[in-house]
């Protein structure tokens, strides 16, 4: 018999140099399987949790994406590179000015008020304007294609919100660098942070390193190396309704309500036991994930998007 093809989530800690998408194509290669993808790209510079999808699970990509991510970062000060990060080709200087060098010799609190306000102005942001180099469309094609042409690219703010942010520390030695803590929504750019941050202290900057410390509820503590051997890395998968537990409120089905999500119909509620509505993981008697599905005022069920189960 054919043994079924793998399925489930991979919690990677992708080290620094290779793209999302170079990790996604080693996972393709090492699992035997053309399903593979991920929940949030991390750009080669960066280091961290990357949340892999493999097999049904790639289905599960808007959910887990969906969640707030916290990143370690530090910025450079007073240097500014065209990406806004380490990889980049340095565009412009500028120097500091006697308080901001204060502001960066002592990070216990009270910060300097320097500082503080810097801090502030970020933990508050409502928007943001996103890099010239990102994915984000403008003009009928990718910015970072228009970017990298030499064209000027002025992307429009987009609404979200910074949950937290910290100072974890500074210092002017070998160059003014600064070191935070950020948890914030999806579509959060902390190359953006590392501009506006510099800007607020009156001075440029760029991304010299960053961290994903955590996606949604998947964080570094269960994360495996990218080079984890095959077996071990099967081995580590997640189950499609182990993950998206962790993700949307969990909803159980009868045997009947199984047969009407696989074939697309409308579950009845009393087929459907669910303690929220909304969007919410469906799961069968023994466990797997059927369908992620929203549950209607009258406790109802309409599939979203089905998923196929265990031979």
């Amino acid at each position: 018999m054919r043994a079924a093809p793998p399925s489930g989530v991979l919690v990677l800690d992708k080290p620094r140099g290779p793209t999302s998408h170079d990790v996604v194509a080693s996972l393709r290669r090492a699992l035997g399987t053309r399903e593979v993808g991920h929940a949030g790209t991390l750009d080669p510079m960066a280091t961290g949790v990357l949340i892999a999808l493999v097999g049904e699970a790639t289905k599960l990509a808007p959910y887990l994406a969906a969640e707030d991510k916290e990143y370690e970062a530090t910025v450079l000060l007073g240097v500014e590179t065209d990406t806004l990060d380490a990889d980049g080709r340095v565009v412009g200087r500028a120097n500091l000015d006697d308080e901001t060098c204060a502001a960066l010799h002592g990070t216990r609190e009270p910060l300097h008020p320097r500082l503080q306000a810097a801090i502030d102005a970020e933990r508050a942001r409502t928007s943001q304007v996103p890099p010239a180099y990102s994915a984000i469309h403008s003009g009928g094609e990718r910015a970072y294609a228009r970017a990298r042409r030499g064209e000027v690219v002025a992307l429009e703010a987009r609404p979200l919100r910074v949950r937290s942010l910290q100072v974890l520390g500074a210092g002017l030695d070998p160059a003014p660098w600064i070191t935070v803590r950020v948890c914030a929504d999806k579509g959060y750019y902390v190359r953006s942070l590392a501009r506006d941050l510099s800007a607020a202290l009156g001075t440029v900057g760029h991304l010299s390193a960053l961290r994903r410390t955590r996606s949604g509820s998947f964080t570094l503590d269960e994360a495996i190396a990218a080079d984890t051997p095959p077996d071990e890395m099967a081995a580590r998968l997640l189950p499609p309704a182990v993950a998206a537990s962790r993700a949307l409120p969990v909803a159980r089905l009868t045997e009947v309500g199984v047969r009407d999500a696989q074939y697309g119909r409308r579950v009845r509620a009393v087929d459907l036991q669910a303690s929220d509505g909304g969007v919410t993981a469906w799961v069968s008697p023994r466990g797997d994930l059927v369908a992620v599905g929203e549950v209607m005022a009258d406790g109802s069920g309409r599939v979203v998007r089905g998923f196929r189960g265990r031979e």
